[in-house]
């Protein structure tokens, strides 16, 4: 019965067009981040002064693709389904590995964006596991949906229900696998 729990609610979500339980992804600034990562510089750390469990950057891109990824310019649309907290551990993740990436996250209001990210979000809690489905669509300035990017994150239960149960790591993750995703597709573009 889990596995037609989850196709419910991924089907929800792909189809998901309410503007109910939407939120401002306030917590994310726009970045000047370069291409290149500074070897110099110390790790990225948490909140909590622990080094950052950010994923490092793939393999070598060739120069187009740095030059795509560069180029971006995308806005977060207000975030869909979750709760105040997991929209901040998400939002502050997004704009870390966005930065890490080289991809330049903007505001709302600039004129100057090439995509926009339209997250939907919803967890299911089931005995001691908690599993979070996520759906981007990647729009681009006319408003045309131009990708997806969508998965799971599973983990430990917070304990609670609903968004209570899950845990900060967890949108973490979202925010780091859907960075990776999106810096990925914006290198395959360049071909």
């Amino acid at each position: 019965m889990p596995a037609a729990a989850l196709l419910l609610a991924a089907a929800s979500l792909a189809a998901c067009s309410s503007t109910q339980d939407v939120l401002e992804p306030s917590a994310i600034t726009p970045t000047t981040a370069s291409t290149t990562p500074d070897p110099s510089a110390p790790p990225s750390q948490t909140a909590a002064g622990q080094p950052s469990a950010i994923p490092p950057r793939a393999a070598a891109a060739t120069p187009a693709q740095t030059a795509a990824v560069a180029s971006a310019r995308v806005q977060i649309a207000p975030i869909v389904g979750t709760s105040v907290e997991a929209a901040t551990s998400l939002s502050e993740r997004l704009a870390a590995a966005a930065r890490q990436r080289g991809i330049r996250m903007v505001g709302s209001a600039d004129p100057a964006a090439t995509l926009q990210l339209k997250g939907y979000f919803t967890p299911l809690v089931e005995g001691k596991e908690t599993t979070v489905i996520y759906v981007w669509d990647v729009y681009d300035p006319t408003g045309n949906r131009v990708h997806r990017i969508s998965g799971q994150q599973k983990s430990a239960s917070a304990g609670g229900a609903g968004w209570a149960a899950v845990p900060a790591a967890s949108m973490q993750a979202i925010g780091d696998a859907t960075i990776e995703q999106l810096a990925t597709w914006l290198g395959s573009r360049s071909g």
